[in-house]
């Protein structure tokens, strides 16, 4: 692999862990314990398995919490 294209992974990489801390933030939990929000994701997704209607329900919240219902 060349030096600019292991940077330019790199740098997807850490704009991708920026973009979800920010999610993280704008769920309204930046001050919890790192242990209570790999266990709220990994309970999150032992739910979504197979219930099209949880992820659905999800969806429809994270729309809105983005501002833009439906999409």
């Amino acid at each position: 692999m060349r030096r600019s294209d292991a940077t330019d992974v790199r740098k997807k990489d850490t704009r991708e862990k920026i973009e979800l801390g920010g999610l993280i933030a704008k769920a309204g939990l930046r001050y919890e314990k790192r242990a209570l929000l790999l266990g709220l994701l990994i309970d999150a997704k032992e739910r979504l398995r197979g219930n099209e209607s949880e992820r659905e329900r999800l969806m429809a919240i994270g729309a809105k919490a983005f501002g833009h219902e439906g999409k």
